[in-house]
């Protein structure tokens, strides 16, 4: 029995310290990256960012991987599924790892519980983004033609639960409105969609429609946060045009499968805040209309505890919010 006590002894010993070597190793191959969305989106730009990021002060390939589908959940739930060795991870957002439970009953995985949080990138204010020939100016003239119009009004979304959903489900509600949804890969291809004139709306993060609100092939009504951006200083916020309830920022950051290597999870969120503070990172989201994260708010616990506060606060607004549908 001694024997045995000694081998299993050495066993767990042995464990650890490969599993130490490992995380020490880490990366020695190629990262992939999951982004639950299309390409071309916020939350691909977002997650590219981070992946150039880590590749680049960890030395190693970090390749995006685009797996669209139900609001970002399908993505979501392969890197839940994942290896737990550092070797796949997710570039989430408020969507995928905040609001999803709340739409999806049999999701397959739990924000909270199965996923290692890594770092939190930046926070992206939204937009109401309409065709450039919709017959309405501002958020107040949006409504009441969305008023007398609701059976022949169509909004894109990136799937049900995506950060894009989540927005408009605030702004109709807010409203008193039920348009026909359409469902997408993407906001990418959403925004596609309102520049082809097939789809009248979309709340989109700021980064995604800016190119086409600048060129004038798309109007953006509104700006879902209480102060405007300088990317757009002529588009006037929710609050300002009397719509509170249209307050809308998505989170976007970087998590783990459960159960990855504390030492990897440090590895990454150290390379990630050491990316965050290049001044050419900076100038980039700034540039792309996102808020980057403060010192304070970056590394594994500060975005645990994010999660849990808007998966707390959204909880009631969206139940709220569902029940008017």
């Amino acid at each position: 029995m001694r024997v045995l006590g000694a081998l299993a002894a050495l066993a767990l010993v042995t464990g650890l310290g490969a599993t130490a070597a490992q995380a020490e190793d880490f990366p020695a191959r190629t990262v992939t990256v999951i982004v639950p969305f299309a390409a071309g989106g916020p939350a691909d730009i977002t997650g590219r960012i981070a992946a150039d990021i880590f590749a680049r002060h960890l030395g190693q390939s970090f390749v995006v991987e685009n797996v669209g589908g139900a609001g970002g959940t399908v993505g979501s739930l392969r890197a839940a599924r994942a290896r737990a060795d550092g070797y796949t991870l997710i570039s989430g957002h408020m969507g995928t790892h905040a609001a999803a439970p709340m739409f999806y009953p049999n999701l397959g995985y739990d924000p909270e519980k199965d996923f290692e949080p890594v770092g939190l990138i930046a926070t992206q204010p939204e937009l109401l983004v309409v065709r450039k020939d919709f017959p309405a100016n501002n958020l107040k003239e949006f409504a009441e033609y969305a008023k007398k119009n609701e059976g022949k009004l169509n909004m894109g979304h990136a799937g049900v639960g995506s950060v894009s959903y989540l927005g408009c489900l605030l702004l109709n509600s807010a409203i008193g409105i039920h348009p026909t949804l359409v469902p997408f890969t993407g906001t990418a291809p959403v925004m596609n969609a309102i520049l082809a004139g097939n789809v009248d709306y979309d709340c989109d993060p700021v980064l995604g429609p800016l190119s086409h609100v600048r060129a004038g092939t798309a109007k953006a009504l509104a700006i879902a946060t209480k102060k405007r951006t300088p990317l757009l200083p002529d588009v006037p916020t929710s609050y300002e045009q009397g719509f509170p309830q249209f307050d809308c920022a998505p989170f976007y950051a970087i998590f783990a499968p459960k159960g990855t290597p504390k030492a990897v999870i440090d590895k990454l969120a150290a390379a990630l805040a050491k990316g965050l503070d290049e001044p050419a990172v900076q100038k980039r989201f700034a540039d792309l209309g996102a808020v980057i994260a403060e010192p304070s708010e970056r590394g594994p616990d500060a975005l645990a505890k994010r999660v849990h506060d808007e998966i707390t606060r959204l909880k009631p607004i969206v139940a709220a919010a569902r029940a008017k549908q």
